[in-house]
């Protein structure tokens, strides 16, 4: 069997929603049986909760002691450190906040290396928004061990760059995108049978498939262009920034020349200003129900998050001699944000807090 046809097919199954497609232990591959998931915050608990309805046998770990008993109240099998959870799992998925998070997960004392060369997952797929140095040595880590149990297809262990987007509304629902890079661009010979993913994945290496039910896209890059997924990542968080301070604006913009937000949201939604943040995640609280306005702006994307990866856009935009002044201007909003103690709440709290929107009554 090709690797990249493994690699793809788990992948693609580990996400699929689970109120659409449901595995029971008995049908699981083998090489899926045992899911390790780092991460609880609010986008990584509910992905380990879609895996665990699916079937999967899922163990779990975070820092945070509540969202670890959240699990295991549940009977969720939970561990006391990165490295505990490798020794369990076949397959081992993070979704943490930062590279320094992931660094440490991974090489801490406890970490997923921690148990030197020969590891027990053959997978590592983390779906934390990183910069590019960070993942490719960790990846380079990864494909220097070796696997307890070699596969007849290959004898290292993989890890893959599948950064997500669509948020928590996305994330509870099983309906996220994946963005994901092949692991071929490794240095030869660092993972048997990369040759294999060539024919499967096509010539030109681009966008590989919608599924028919949108359960989530999967992107494909070539090896000499890796880093575009972690780039594309970084690009979508940048555009819904600027998005979500545009939206926020026009809002309280409408407000203070006597139009409700309501009135103005059916107006731009049938118009040619519809965007996301005014059609399914609008920062007007009273305005539309399950979204994090709706509830104080908690739950959602963190505004320190955002911050975060407007850093990571302008910083590679400097290392490219690229300007970006919109980007820029977000990052210290959102920045400022953070500084007057609103680093928690979801990043459309930029409304209420820098624009000093009001409220739908």
């Amino acid at each position: 069997m090709a690797i990249g046809r493994v690699i793809s097919n788990s992948v693609s199954s580990l996400f699929r929603s689970s109120s659409l497609r449901r595995f029971y232990s008995s049908s699981i591959p083998y090489h899926l049986q045992q899911v390790g998931f780092i991460g609880l915050g609010n986008m990584g608990s509910r992905m380990a909760s879609n895996l665990i309805k699916a079937g999967y046998k899922v163990t779990v770990y975070d820092l945070n002691h509540s969202a670890m008993k959240f699990f295991s109240d549940k009977g969720i099998l939970t561990k006391d450190s990165p490295s505990e959870v490798a020794e369990a799992s076949d397959i081992v998925i993070t979704m943490l906040p930062s590279s320094t998070h992931v660094l440490d997960v991974y090489n801490g004392p406890n970490g997923l290396l921690h148990n030197g060369n020969i590891l027990r997952p053959w997978l590592f797929i983390d779906s934390s928004t990183i910069d590019p140095q960070t993942s490719r040595k960790l990846s380079e880590a990864v494909s220097a061990c070796a696997l307890e149990d070699k596969k007849d297809y290959w004898e290292t262990p993989v890890m893959l760059d599948a950064p997500v987007s669509g948020g928590v509304l996305a994330a509870d629902a099983g309906t996220l995108t994946f963005m994901h890079v092949i692991p071929g661009w490794r240095p030869r010979g660092s993972l048997s049978g990369c040759k294999a993913l060539a024919p499967f994945y096509g010539k030109k290496h681009n966008l590989l498939w919608w599924s028919r039910k949108w359960f989530w896209q999967y992107t494909a890059f070539s090896p000499s262009k890796w880093q575009q997924v972690l780039a594309a990542k970084i690009c979508n968080n940048l555009t819904m920034a600027v998005s979500m301070l545009g939206a926020s604006e026009a809002f309280a913009l409408g407000q203070s020349l006597g139009i409700s937000a309501s009135t103005l949201m059916k107006i731009m939604n049938s118009s040619s200003a519809r965007c996301w943040s005014s059609d399914s995640y609008n920062p007007v609280p009273g305005v539309m129900e399950g979204v994090p306005s709706s509830r104080n702006y908690d739950g959602g994307f963190a505004s320190k998050l955002m911050a975060k990866d407007l850093n990571l856009a302008t910083t590679s935009a400097k290392e490219v001699g690229v300007r970006v002044p919109l980007a820029s201007e977000a990052e210290q909003i959102f920045m400022g944000l953070c500084d007057e103690g609103h680093e928690t709440k979801d990043f459309s709290c930029v409304f209420r807090h820098f624009y000093h929107g009001k409220d739908e009554l």
